[in-house]
């Protein structure tokens, strides 16, 4: 049996944990993929500044990429503006999955977006059971429930040794400091 035949589904990553590298790793499968000739979906939730990676589209014309996100939320408690956009990105998420036409829909920092409790974890469960058959799916941002790790096929979890943000009032073990 090829590893082909073993997989008959599009698989459910998680890219978690305080370790530095989550969104850069599901960059990276996102390349890997679009040089196979896959198109890629990539909804960035928590933000909305135009970091470097978000300029591959630019690149590559079957990578799309969108953010759903208000400013930097290190900094600041959450409001209603939050909740919506998060929410609305579920949804066009959820709707690229269903739709069959992407190869991968990637949830970047989705992990943090029910942590901070803007998007419900069965409205994330409903949309990855929900998705069509071929596509590949993954969810990045610290604070990864166990549910969700249960679900998965593929979980990574990075763990931070050493961090330049540390004891800097950004970066905290226990939660996100506000």
């Amino acid at each position: 049996m090829s590893a082909k035949q073993m997989v008959s589904r599009g698989q459910v990553h998680v890219y978690t944990g305080n370790g530095k590298g989550k969104t850069t790793a599901a960059f990276g499968l996102a390349i890997r993929a679009c040089m196979a000739g896959k198109k890629v979906f990539i909804g960035q939730f928590m933000k909305s500044i135009k970091y470097n990676e978000t300029h591959i589209a630019e690149h590559f014309d079957n990578i799309s990429v969108e953010q759903f996100g208000k400013g930097c939320m290190l900094l600041r408690v959450p409001d209603e503006e939050d909740k919506r956009q998060a929410e609305e990105g579920l949804r066009m998420c959820s709707q690229y999955l269903k739709s069959g036409d992407w190869d991968i829909v990637m949830f970047d920092e989705v992990t943090i977006a029910l942590h901070m409790e803007l998007i419900s974890l069965e409205k994330l469960i409903e949309a990855l059971d929900n998705r069509a058959s071929n596509t590949e799916v993954v969810l990045t941002g610290r604070y990864a429930p166990q549910q969700l790790i249960d679900y998965a096929d593929l979980v990574t979890d990075m763990q931070e040794v050493k961090h330049y943000y540390a004891n800097k009032g950004l970066l905290s073990r226990d939660g996100i400091d506000r």
